[in-house]
């Protein structure tokens, strides 16, 4: 059984970050070239603009708010902090920070390498944002820390029940988050879909390479 398992989570993961980087690669060029799914993304952000209402709008904007650079690195740097209070080692505020940082390099290098601007100034409910649009930083930023933080609580936790509850909650949040990126008209669909296949694809390798790590031993090292 231990035998299966050390080979069955690394080839899990592995299956998990190539496959989310080969939809993420197709999103690209379909960003780029307006093709593909890209091609309903003037539709899809037309057709937001007639289920916008106050109260979701309210939701939408706390959500935004919650993935803001500043909000999000407070957020980061104070559950870290915690984390080093509680265990007093670094394994854990270390890998989150590793998370964070491959995370934010993704998003950065990857707006540079597509080039995709954003949707127009009539869809933008907000301050107008002239950086490029794919992927969507909120989107892929918030998904990585909510996805380290379930990883995290999960691995201390016995109850089947309690790590369902603690995935959903940060899928949810995920999902909302990127969701209101596209109801705010600051992203197109794909930017945000592009975010969460791109932290799906990193989360696997972050939590694959940490599996690796605290059962070196039986690898022989």
């Amino acid at each position: 059984m231990a035998e299966t398992i050390r080979y069955a989570v690394p080839l899990a993961g592995a299956v998990v970050a190539v496959t989310g980087t080969l939809g993420v690669i197709a999103l690209a060029d379909s960003a780029t070239e307006s093709d593909g799914l890209a091609a309903l993304d003037p539709q899809l952000t037309t057709d937001v603009l007639g289920v916008r209402t106050a109260p979701l709008t309210a939701v939408a904007r706390a959500l935004t708010f919650a993935a803001d650079v500043p909000v999000l690195s407070v957020l980061i740097l104070l559950v870290a902090v915690l984390l080093w209070r509680r265990t007093r080692a670094w394994r854990a505020p270390g890998l989150l920070l590793i998370a964070m940082t491959g995370s934010a390099a993704l998003t950065y290098g990857l707006k540079l390498i597509v080039e995709r601007h954003r949707p127009g100034i009539l869809y933008v409910l907000g301050p107008v944002d002239t950086s490029y649009a794919f992927p969507s930083g909120h989107t892929l930023n918030s998904a990585v820390f909510f996805g380290v933080l379930a990883m995290l609580t999960c691995a201390g936790l016995r109850s089947r029940r309690a790590r369902i509850g603690v995935v959903a909650i940060a899928v949810l949040f995920s999902l909302g988050i990127g969701a209101s990126r596209w109801y705010l008209g600051y992203h197109w669909a794909t930017d945000v879909l592009a975010g969460w296949l791109i932290a799906i694809s990193w989360l696997a390798v972050v939590g694959t390479g940490a599996w690796v790590f605290r059962r070196s031993a039986l690898w022989g090292g």
